[in-house]
């Protein structure tokens, strides 16, 4: 039996939060990637994990479309296996990626990783210079037949489906210019997919280590792919647990870490940083109505993590030469905490480069 504690412990350690300082080859999160949505993105989530990101060139780091679409950062000697470790497990997991793109493929009589071969063959012919994202979709879609496009209404245009496209990308060894909107595609230099992404870069497997204890479940709604997938590649060297009465699964090797010292660190969670990423949110956070507040449809805060614990919100506000950081308390917040949560805001202005011109603590 394994309390809510005992796992938020275990992933602030693993996930490397309370960490002073590390270098890029270290930092485990990037395993698996680090997502980079807002201006708080990746850059600030590998920043509170230790790593000096003002010392980082393109040399050190790729920024591609991952899991779920979305763009992740990676460590750029790791693209061949990240390549190999986020390609699909199998046809229908490819179809269940592309959300609707599916459909008239099928009727068409497509394979749905045929479909995204052929849009990866397409955007590879045409992306030979850095070239905008609506650029290489428009050329796109005027090489490929009816299954591939859609109309879009608020353009009053067809283009093709998004998911297709953003997970072609990779397959067709195309990187994300980091800081351009719209986004900007070039080629990877020397892009070559390995063989096999070997146990770093496994995505089950870093899932179970940085995201553990989990069940299958978990890991397939991380990667948007079937559960029957995931329970394919579930790895054998794990061990069952039972947090709050549910079974799960950990490797093997991680289990003495479950009872590791308690996480004193606080840091402000970016938006989408991977802590938050866990699909068990109800062990993240018990209360149906602040889970609401950390996960709104639209709009996501960040989180205040203290102690391994998530104990509120916070915003940041910028206005002209202003910026402030918003921090809303699930309940009542001691000194001592305030004053971490004070520091942590001072060091989210740094890292923006900008003067920090206050911090607001709602009653």
């Amino acid at each position: 039996m394994i309390d809510r504690q005992q796992v938020l412990n275990f992933r602030v350690h693993a996930q490397q939060l309370d960490r002073a300082a590390g270098a890029l080859a270290d930092t485990a999160v990037l395993d698996l990637g680090v997502q980079d949505t807002g201006p708080d993105g990746a850059a600030w989530a590998l920043a509170i994990r230790g790593v000096d990101v003002a010392a980082l060139s393109e040399q050190d780091t790729v920024m591609l479309w991952t899991v779920r679409g979305a763009p992740h950062l990676y460590r750029r000697a790791d693209v061949g296996r990240i390549a190999a470790a986020v390609e699909p497990f199998s046809d229908a997991d490819a179809g269940k990626r592309i959300y609707d793109a599916s459909k008239p493929l099928k009727a068409a009589g497509i394979a749905n990783l045929a479909a995204l071969d052929e849009v990866a063959a397409r955007m590879r012919e045409i992306v030979t210079t850095p070239t905008v994202k609506g650029d290489v979709s428009g050329a796109v879609a005027k090489l490929l037949p009816e299954p591939y496009l859609r109309f879009c209404r608020p353009c009053d245009t067809i283009h093709l489906y998004e998911m297709p496209f953003r997970l072609a990308a990779l397959r067709a060894g195309l990187e994300l210019d980091p800081g351009t909107s719209p986004p900007v595609l070039r080629r990877i230099t020397g892009f070559r997919k390995a063989a096999a992404p070997g146990e770093q870069f496994d995505v089950v497997r870093a899932y179970l280590r940085l995201l553990g204890p989990a069940t299958p479940k978990h890991v397939a709604d991380y990667l948007d792919a079937p559960v029957k997938d995931v329970q394919a590649h579930w790895p054998e060297d794990v061990v069952e647990v039972e947090v709050a009465g549910e079974r799960r699964w950990l490797l093997a090797a991680d289990k003495p870490a479950l009872t590791s010292a308690p996480a004193e660190a606080t840091r402000l969670l970016g938006p989408y940083d991977l802590f938050l990423q866990a699909k068990d949110r109800s062990t993240l956070v018990a209360d149906e109505a602040r889970a609401k507040q950390l996960w709104p449809v639209l709009g996501r805060p960040g989180a205040v993590l203290s102690g391994g614990e998530l104990i509120g919100v916070w915003r940041p506000r910028k206005s002209g030469k202003k910026f402030t950081v918003a921090v809303e308390p699930w309940g009542t917040m001691p000194a001592r905490v305030r004053q971490a949560v004070t520091e942590q805001a001072e060091r989210l202005a740094a890292h923006r480069q900008v003067d920090l011109t206050g911090i607001e603590f709602a009653s």
